[in-house]
This record gives C-alpha cells, sequence and structure tokens, in this order.
C-alpha cells in the first residue's frame, strides 16, 4: 500500500511568506528603538565620563579648561585661534589619554601634529555617523590645513547673545576661559557644560581650533544654504536651538544629535540630562519659549530662572 506524500501549494507558500514577512516588519522596528536606547545610554556615559574628567581637572587647577587657547591678539576669532588647543584635548590625561596628551606641546599650533588623527572613543556617539578618513579641516578656500578626528561634541560658550568667534562669552566656555565653580552662580545643576554637536550635521573635532579653518556641513545636515563656520565652531556651540532643520547659519554653533527627539546634554553639576528638541523661533522671528529656556541654561551667570520640570 502507497502513502502520497502532500507538499506545500503555491498558495499555503505565498501566505507562510506574507506571514513572515508582518512578523519581521513589526520586529525591526523593536530592534531599532532598543539599539538606540543602548546607543544614547552610551552616549550618556561618555558625557558622564568628560564631567568627570572636566571636575577633577578643575580640581587639579582650579578652574576648567579653556574652550579653547589662543595666544595671538583677538581680532576676529578667524585667524588668530593658535595654537588652538581646546577643552577636549586638556582633559586627555584624566580620560586615560595620557600618553596621547604626551605627544602634544601645547604652545604649537595644532595642525603640527599627527596625533590629533586618534579617535577617542569617547568623543564619538554610537549614533552618530563619523566620517571615514577623519574630518578634513580646510580654509575658506577649500586648501586643507590638517586632517584631525572627528567628535560628536561640542562645549557650551553660552546662549544665542554670545558667538563661538567672541572673545568671551557668557557660558563655562570661550576663548582662553578659566571658569571657576564659583563662576557659575545660576547654579552648577542650571548651567551646561557640553553638548552633543552631531558630526554629521557639523563636521567638528576635539583638537581644537584650527587657525584659519573652517568646520563644514556634515553629511545629514539639512538646513538651508551653503555656509560655513569659522575656527572656533570647531569645538564650541552655543545654546540657541537643538536639532535645527531651518537654520540659515546651517545650525553648525547649535547643539544636534542623532537621537530622536533631543540631544544629550552635560550639565555642571556633572549630571546628563536628554534635552529636548529646540528646533526652531516663533513664525514672527521670536524666541520660542523652550528657545528661552535653553539660552538661560546657557549662562553661569545671568540669574534666569529656569522651570524644574523642563530638563529630562
Amino acid at each position: 500500500m502507497s502513502h502520497l506524500r502532500r507538499g506545500f501549494t503555491l498558495i499555503e507558500l505565498l501566505v507562510v511568506i506574507a506571514i513572515i514577512g508582518v512578523l519581521v516588519g513589526l520586529l525591526l522596528p523593536a530592534v531599532q528603538k532598543v539599539r538606540e536606547a543602548a546607543a544614547r545610554m552610551k552616549c550618556g556615559n561618555n558625557l558622564k565620563q568628560m564631567g568627570l574628567a572636566l571636575h577633577n581637572y578643575q580640581a587639579a587647577q582650579g578652574y576648567f579648561p579653556s574652550g579653547y587657547a589662543a595666544s595671538l591678539p583677538y581680532t576676529n576669532g578667524e585667524n588668530d585661534t593658535a595654537p588652538g588647543w581646546s577643552w577636549a584635548t586638556y582633559i586627555l590625561p584624566f580620560m586615560e589619554h595620557d600618553n596621547l596628551y604626551r605627544q602634544f606641546d601645547l604652545t604649537q599650533p595644532i595642525q603640527n601634529y599627527s596625533g590629533i588623527r586618534t579617535t577617542i572613543p569617547m568623543y564619538v556617539c554610537p549614533s552618530d555617523i563619523m566620517p571615514d578618513s577623519g574630518v578634513r579641516v580646510t580654509d575658506q578656500f577649500g586648501s586643507t590645513i590638517c586632517l584631525a578626528a572627528p567628535s560628536s561634541y561640542a562645549a557650551c560658550c553660552g546662549g544665542d547673545e554670545t558667538d563661538v568667534s567672541d572673545p568671551t562669552g557668557l557660558g563655562i566656555y570661550y576663548r582662553n576661559s578659566k571658569t571657576k565653580i564659583t563662576d557659575i552662580l545660576d547654579g552648577t545643576s542650571q548651567t551646561i557644560m557640553i553638548g552633543e554637536r552631531a558630526c554629521s550635521n557639523s563636521l567638528g573635532i576635539w583638537a581644537g581650533a584650527v587657525n584659519n579653518g573652517i568646520i563644514q556641513r556634515g553629511p545629514l545636515n539639512k538646513n538651508p544654504g551653503t555656509s560655513t563656520g569659522n575656527a572656533p565652531c570647531l569645538v564650541l556651540a552655543h545654546c540657541n536651538l537643538i536639532n535645527t532643520q531651518g537654520d540659515a547659519d546651517g545650525g553648525l554653533d547649535d547643539f544636534s544629535s542623532q537621537h530622536p527627539g533631543g540631544a544629550n546634554i552635560l550639565f555642571a553639576d556633572g549630571s546628563v540630562h536628554f534635552v529636548r528638541s529646540v528646533p526652531s523661533r516663533n513664525p514672527d522671528g521670536t524666541y520660542s519659549a523652550d528657545g528661552l529656556i535653553l539660552q538661560a541654561l546657557g549662562t553661569r551667570a545671568r540669574g534666569e530662572i529656569v522651570p524644574g520640570d523642563w530638563v529630562n
């Protein structure tokens, strides 16, 4: 007696494939959410490590490191930034990169040293998109000055009243700043130190403000125009907008991230908070309520009152 084996019909096979496709479609967003949650947590931990390093530097020196160090007389904040070494360079010994730090003579220009091409894992957000071969820092005419490792983070020089290229600033970090804890009169829990500034939006570096250098747009910058930023913008940002896609200057000097809905921000007390996006001003050009609060958090001693529930 023979037994016939019945296989799948074409219709049954198509149904199974369709069911599998639906299940995969349901599963992928969940996997992506888990990955992004882990990346956001890792990014926050990067900032916490920077906070510890900055406070250890402050304990050793009596003040926080400069936004960037310049020995030339100030003229315009563009071609007077040498040697240019940044806050991120000065804290390398406190982030287990003392050997790299010892390669540099901080009285000499940044571009003299190949060590600036070294990628520092804690200066890279895992959600960000990094250039494969580092950042090519050019002058305004497109001539290459140096190749440097990228950074997903920038120091806060103040609110919108302070430009990154100003000689001073109302924030903690600016040209030759040496801010002390006692200078932060608004309170350390109400003052921003460092924030995300996605390299995919603004091609920043950790080494410093390369003299005559400019910052260029990253591959995911969706702001209008073709503007670039000057040398201090390579390592500094101000509190104006977060994750803007409508800023005429490209949002190069603003905080940004590849996290949905906001960016991780380090405050002067060492805490890290996820601050929601402030993508634009009001339609009439005035500052939004969120924009005014963000600006208040960027200054160190203006006496603004910040709602306690605004920061996550």
